[in-house]
């Protein structure tokens, strides 16, 4: 904002007369005194004219009157000015108003002093919008942080906390004066090693997303994720935010799922117990029968007695695969040879099932020998399983025949395949045939979950059994397992 020095014509006008009246003043006052002074030297003095003395005196009092005069406007100028100065200082920026004094440069400052008042207004009056904008996003904002479902704290340099939400009273348990300014270590009671994790993330200065911490709060055990970030790229700069969401809830639902899943496979196991033990149980039955009939040979009674042990072996195994799985896993030293115990299952059922049913049972096993990691038993029921899938849908067909072949891949894994030469299976069930208690074998020929629980034995193992869908000649069910590295 600018204005002209020169100010407004009439107030220069009247700044000009103020000052001819004063200079008039001092000049006719100083020409009486001039005169008077002569006037008294020579004698000189007009008939009729009033004595010098009293022209000199009313001279004095004009120059004197016109003197304060002036004095006065002046004083009146500044005292308003004080007066705004002052209510400034009490924030009220108001120029100075009514008549103009006629000096030119009382005229000036009191010019200069409204346009800086109005300037200061203005500019006060947009400090005052940029508060209040600032005020109502800081409202907005700290509303979001309340309204957050998670704990958050705001951390400084030096790892003190400077704020926090209700969330996080609510976690700890304590109030917000016990929580601010406290050292965030001495707050978040968390175990050596995610200690250690916050550690190097304030020591590298490296963001935390969803880090599970598991930590005491208020004497119980708490599962928290946990995200921070920091506030500034700088080095030097740890200020940060730490968001913390309580997992405990959600942990144990998970572990309850987990329980629970748990027990609906046991459950299906142990309905599924029956449906292995009956091959075993009916070879011992059978060949018992044999050794019963008394048979001169005494070395097919050896084999039958051989046969008979085996069978009440398998029967063990199967029972104790049954009381593992409801145990938490563990590592097992021994392997399993997929060879030997897929001639020992194919010898079984040759001696037994195949007698009563004419189907041809083939085996082209690798040369090596395919061991895998864990023992035999569960890959005992799962082969046994896919066996007698294939001996129900070839019950009655001529020219039926399964096939078992063993390959060891150039990864190391062992592969072994089970196929028939039956119908296969159709494209509308492909998808079903492993669901628990899914089967297309009339009522009480078949639980369902012989494929099911084959299929969960497998997995357990880091395998996997799946169709074989490209095969068009019956039905191939492959089993893929880890081999045993030396």
């Amino acid at each position: 904002m600018q204005r002209s020095d020169s100010g407004t014509p009439s107030r220069r006008s009247s700044g000009r007369r103020e000052w001819l009246f004063l200079g008039a003043a001092l000049l006719g006052g100083g020409a009486l005194l001039a005169w008077w002074v002569l006037g008294a030297a020579g004698g000189m003095t007009a008939p009729g004219w009033p004595a010098p003395t009293t022209l000199v005196i009313l001279a004095l009092v004009a120059l004197l009157a016109a003197v304060v005069a002036v004095h006065l406007r002046y004083r009146r100028v500044v005292e308003r000015l004080h007066e705004g100065i002052l209510a400034a200082q009490e924030g009220t920026l108001e120029p100075i108003a009514g008549s103009v004094p006629r000096t030119p440069d009382l005229a000036r400052v009191v010019e200069d002093y409204n346009v800086m008042m109005r300037a200061l207004r203005a500019m006060f009056a947009t400090v005052e919008e940029c508060q209040a904008r600032v005020l109502t996003e800081r409202n907005k904002m700290n509303a979001l942080l309340q309204s957050l479902p998670g704990a958050l704290l705001s951390v400084d340099d030096n790892l003190r906390v400077t704020a926090i939400n209700s969330e996080t009273e609510k976690l700890f348990g304590r109030p917000a004066r016990d929580l601010e300014g406290h050292n965030l270590f001495e707050i978040l009671d968390v175990d050596e090693g995610d200690r250690e994790v916050l550690r190097d993330a304030f020591l590298y200065k490296r963001a935390i997303h969803n880090q599970v911490l598991h930590a005491r709060v208020n004497d119980a055990e708490r599962w928290i994720s946990l995200n921070m970030s920091f506030l500034t790229e700088e080095e030097t700069g740890m200020d940060a935010v730490l968001t913390l969401q309580d997992m405990t809830d959600y942990k144990n639902l998970q572990e309850s799922v987990y329980n629970r899943e748990k027990l609906v496979a046991m459950g299906q196991l142990a309905a599924g117990v029956a449906h292995e033990l009956n091959t075993p149980l009916g070879n011992i039955l059978g060949y018992c029968q044999l050794l019963a009939e008394g048979s001169s040979d005494a070395e097919k009674q050896r084999r039958y007695a051989g046969i008979v042990g085996e069978e009440a072996r398998r029967c063990s195994r199967i029972v104790s695969d049954l009381l593992n799985y409801a145990r938490k896993e563990e590592c097992y030293a021994e392997g399993c040879d997929i060879n030997q115990l897929l001639r020992e299952l194919v010898d079984t059922f040759r001696s037994c099932r195949l007698k009563r049913q004419p189907v041809t049972l083939d085996l082209e096993l690798a040369e090596e020998e395919p061991r895998v990691h864990g023992g035999c038993g569960e890959l005992d029921i799962v082969f046994s399983n896919l066996i007698l899938n294939a001996l129900r849908v070839l019950d009655g067909d001529e020219g039926a025949r399964i096939r078992i072949t063993t390959r060891v891949t150039a990864s190391g894994d062992v592969v072994a395949a089970v196929e028939d030469n039956g119908p296969g299976v159709s494209a509308e069930i492909r998808g079903q045939i492993f669901d628990p208690f899914f089967t297309t074998s009339d009522v009480g020929d078949g639980s369902g979950l012989g494929l099911s629980i084959s299929q969960a034995m497998i997995g357990r193992r880091g395998g996997s059994l799946r169709l074989d869908t490209g095969y068009d000649d019956g039905a191939r069910f492959v089993v893929r397992l880890q081999g045993e590295r030396p």
